[in-house]
Order: C-alpha cells, then sequence, then structure tokens
C-alpha cells in the first residue's frame, strides 16, 4: 500500500483514533525529537483537596465497620447513630484535608439544610461503596451537593437547583451514549429525523447519529474560522422550523473552545418559548473555563438537557465522573406522554416491570433504567464511590469563600499555553471572553499563506492529502495534533490541545508546525524547478 492510499484509508478513521495511529509513529520519529501529544484533551493537572478528603474518609469508613464486626481483614456496617461525633473524634483538624472535611459537613448542615449524621453516614457508605446506589439514580444528599454546584459554576445567577434531577454517569460519553439511546427508545427521536448541530463539534455526537439504528439528517449550524467559530446569530432561525426535532451543542465548543454568547442565548430563550417542543441537548464540560459562562439550560430549562463532566476541570478522566441533569418540568415527560396510544402501550410493557405506573415514569428515570437494560434497574446508577468523588469535587468549589482559586488556576494554565502556542506561530490571539482556551484551531492553509505565499498553500491543497500533514508532524516532528475534519472543521485544520502538556511545549509544538511547512515550501521550489 503506498503513501497515498495508506493515508485514504487513515482518513476513514475517527478523529480520536487517527490520532492513536500517529502515537507510535511520533514516538519513532525520524528528528528524534522528544514527542509531544498534543491531540487529547486530558488535562495533566489533578485536584488535590477531593482526592485527599477521598482517601481520609475511606480510612475512616474502615474503622467506623470495624466497630460492629472485626475478624481479621473482615468488618462489619457502618451506624448512623452518632456517627457524626465519630468522624469529629476521628478527624485531625491541624490537616488541611480534615480541616475541608469538618468545614463541607458544616457547609452541608448549615447551608443545605442536611441532617448531620445523615449526610456523614451517606458520604462513608458512598465511599467504601458497602451497598448498591439507593436510590438508584443518585444519591440523595449527593444530588443536592452536585445541583448546587452547577447552579453556582453554569448556571450565571438564575435559581435551577431545587427544581433540578441529576442521574450521575460514567464520564460525559456515558451521558451521550445513554441519552441517545433513551431518546430513540422513546420514541423521541426517530430515523430521519433533522437534528441541528453546533459544527464543529466532538465527534460521538456526529458518529452516533450515523450509525444504522439512527439515522438522522443533520442540520450544520455554520460555526465556522471567519466567524471566530460562533453560530452567526441568523443560522439559529433554522430552529423555529418544526421540522427540526433537537438541536446538539457542545458549549464552549469542541474543537473550537468557543461558549455562546449572550445575544446567541437570548436568541435560543426565544425560539424555545415559540417551540415548547424542541429537545435540546448541551454538553458544557468546558463551561468553567470561561469568565461568566452562562448554559443553555439556564435560559431554556424545560427544553434543554444538561450534560457536565468534572474530567477536565479537575483532571478525572480516569475517574469516570459526569452527570445528565434535566428540569422537572421538561419537554421530554409531555412528548412521551403526546405520544401515539400504540407506542405508549409498547413503552407500558417494557416499564412495567420496574413501575407501577409506566406513564407518569420521568424520563430521566427511564434514562437510569434504560442504562441496565430496564431489567436491572434495581442495581442501576454510577458507584456509590464515583458519586462521592463527584460531590467532593463539588465541595471544594462550594466551601471557598475568597474565590475557587483552583479554578482560575486552571484557567491561568490553558490561557498561558494558548499565548505560547499563538505566540510561536505569529498568529493574533483571541482574547474575547468567550474563547475558553481549552483547544486552538489552527488552520494549516492559512498559515503556510502568510508565511511562504499562497503558491504554497494552493500546492498543499492540490499535491496532498488532508492528513498528510498530520502524518509527517508525527514522522518527521513527534508531534501528534488531530485533524479538524474529524470534528467537521475547515479542511486544513488542526486542533491543538492546549491541557496536556508543559508550558514550554506550546512553542516548540509552534517550531515544529513552521518547520514543517518549510519543507513543504522546499518541496514546492524544487518541483517547480524540475518543471513538474
Amino acid at each position: 500500500m503506498n503513501t497515498n492510499q495508506y493515508e485514504k484509508k487513515l482518513e476513514q478513521l475517527g478523529a480520536f483514533e487517527i490520532a492513536s495511529k500517529m502515537l507510535k509513529v511520533a514516538k519513532n520519529n525520524e528528528n528524534h525529537n522528544s514527542f509531544l501529544n498534543a491531540g487529547r484533551g486530558n488535562p495533566n493537572w489533578i485536584n488535590t483537596q477531593a482526592r485527599l478528603a477521598f482517601t481520609r474518609f475511606m480510612a475512616f469508613g474502615v474503622k467506623e465497620s470495624e466497630r460492629t464486626m472485626l475478624e481479621g481483614n473482615l468488618a462489619g456496617y457502618t451506624t448512623l447513630d452518632g456517627i457524626s461525633g465519630r468522624l469529629n473524634d476521628f478527624l485531625d483538624l491541624s490537616q488541611k484535608e480534615d480541616a475541608f472535611i469538618q468545614t463541607f459537613i458544616d457547609y452541608g448542615v448549615d447551608v443545605l439544610d442536611i441532617d448531620r449524621d445523615a449526610l456523614v453516614k451517606e458520604f462513608t457508605d458512598a465511599i467504601i461503596g458497602n451497598n448498591y446506589p439507593v436510590p438508584s439514580r443518585c444519591l440523595v444528599n449527593i444530588e443536592k451537593i452536585i445541583n448546587v454546584y452547577l447552579q453556582d459554576t453554569l448556571y450565571n445567577g438564575v435559581s435551577l437547583a431545587d427544581s433540578t434531577q441529576v442521574f450521575p454517569t460514567e464520564g460525559g460519553t456515558a451521558a451521550i451514549c445513554y441519552i441517545f439511546n433513551s431518546l430513540k427508545k422513546n420514541g423521541l427521536i426517530q430515523e430521519g429525523d433533522r437534528i441541528a448541530i453546533n459544527m464543529p463539534i466532538f465527534t460521538p455526537y456526529l458518529q452516533i447519529p450515523k450509525l444504522t439504528n439512527y439515522k438522522m439528517v443533520e442540520v450544520d449550524l455554520e460555526a465556522r474560522e471567519d466567524n471566530d467559530w460562533e453560530i452567526p446569530l441568523g443560522a439559529l432561525d433554522i430552529l423555529e422550523d418544526e421540522s427540526i426535532k433537537a438541536f446538539f451543542l457542545v458549549n464552549p465548543s469542541n474543537p473550537a473552545s468557543r461558549a455562546l454568547d449572550s445575544k446567541l442565548l437570548k436568541r435560543i430563550k426565544e425560539i424555545c418559548e415559540k417551540r415548547r417542543d424542541l429537545i435540546i441537548i448541551t454538553d458544557d464540560v468546558y463551561g468553567t473555563f470561561v469568565d461568566g459562562f452562562q448554559t443553555v439550560y439556564a435560559v431554556a430549562p424545560y427544553n434543554t438537557l444538561l450534560v457536565y463532566s468534572y474530567s477536565k476541570l479537575y483532571g478525572a478522566t480516569g475517574w469516570r465522573t459526569g452527570c445528565i441533569a434535566m428540569n422537572k418540568q421538561n419537554v421530554f415527560d409531555d412528548l412521551i406522554a403526546r405520544l401515539p396510544e400504540e407506542k405508549l402501550k409498547v413503552l407500558d410493557k417494557d416499564y412495567s416491570i420496574v413501575t407501577m405506573e409506566p406513564r407518569s415514569f420521568p424520563f430521566i428515570e427511564r434514562l437510569t433504567a434504560d442504562s441496565r437494560s430496564i431489567g436491572l434497574y434495581h442495581t442501576s446508577g454510577l458507584s456509590t464511590p464515583q458519586q462521592a468523588m463527584m460531590a467532593l469535587f463539588s465541595l471544594t468549589h462550594l466551601v471557598c469563600h475568597d474565590g475557587d482559586n483552583y479554578i482560575e488556576s486552571t484557567k491561568e494554565i490553558v490561557a498561558k499555553r494558548y499565548h505560547n502556542l499563538f505566540e510561536g506561530l505569529g498568529i493574533k490571539e483571541d482574547n474575547t471572553r468567550e474563547n475558553a482556551k481549552y483547544y486552538a484551531l489552527i488552520d494549516i492553509y492559512n498559515l503556510a499563506e502568510r508565511l511562504y505565499g499562497e503558491n504554497l498553500a494552493t500546492y498543499i491543497r492540490k499535491n496532498f492529502e488532508e492528513i498528510d500533514f498530520l502524518l509527517n508532524l508525527a514522522k518527521e516532528e513527534g508531534l501528534v495534533i488531530m485533524e479538524g475534519v474529524g470534528f467537521a472543521a475547515t479542511p486544513g485544520t488542526l486542533r491543538v490541545s492546549q491541557a496536556n502538556l508543559a508550558d514550554d511545549a506550546y512553542p516548540k509544538i509552534a517550531k515544529r508546525i513552521i518547520e514543517l511547512l518549510k519543507e513543504y515550501d522546499d518541496k514546492m521550489k524544487t518541483s517547480l524547478e524540475e518543471g513538474h
């Protein structure tokens, strides 16, 4: 197989799969450069406070279990009565993590009005993992904590915590899979339906509708480089068309790291007031990297299902901690109620094994049940240690009285790396508030034209597959980045992650990109001299 054939075959894979293929090539690069993988969005920082508190609670949970039974490595069970007092006796408040535990327990009691013993018992049992999640969807007090966190970080002043229900999931990717599955099962999205997507977008949103059992028709909302990757205000008008059943977006976007501004949010709100049947799914994992961020859920809670993940902010991709949040009054339940009687009877039969009143079984519980094929609903729900970790991450933010320096520090990290990359490339930075700077999209054609002239940009377009530049970056320069086309971005764009490499790697990335462009320029000149 020649190089051109290999590249065409490679382009059939998804963006993440292509990047994976590049890893081995880059590690054995021809120039013996240090290996740099700027393809994945996995951050190279972690939150320490939540993790240390988790280990201390684990130690307390083991000690608490030993009170009721102890034989070698076998301990017993925890008891509610007086458990908060025993935790106080266990804690050493001179230790930072112990002081944090006491602070957040007080916060839960004084601010969230949770019973002290009940809160300590729930965290203790959750962290030692000694029981199934009860209720299946989310532990009661942990749901309250997650709700307040989502409101404080994503809603920008809108109070929705009390009217929102949460379903913790194995990261945001599991949430996406569960949502698509339940939407189809419950007849809310059917084969051939038209859905609007804010492309470029995280690849699963492109790949899932194309699977055989969906066959949905996508409507691109036209976010493009010449508009700073922002959806044009007028493009949202298409959402007024009743043939558009759903609108899926990542906000801030991936790969462009662009958040919706206030004008776009206002327009979406206006449309939803007219279209009470419009389904919106918003994935807001990067929201905390934008100052004053506001989710679509805050302006259109009835229509919107919110997906959030703790993975990027708290350096927790391995923990698989995410959630689905939706309002108690929502379009999903109302659309199900209006389904044809024939379809409702089929759903009644399916869900009747877990509820005596299937017609009033809410969509968020259907998501939970569907995630375990309904029959295993009684053992569904995210593992309790993962739920507890989500709550601990949330609490590290909620109990900060003088502003969350942790969140501000993560913003500063990606902003510095973004600056280093763009300064190295000589490209003007986008310092508008809406730019999360977690990723950057680089247009190689534009960069080639600016550095070496229009002829080089034309030469690259005509003579090389789009993936050729990526392959050569890996093979010659030891650098792995992702192609933008895999996210439905403009041809010739590359996605660079500002999350997973040291600060000083980004000038090197810029240098290697420029050096490879110089090599293409030399090839072009040689070709012209030879008369090709």
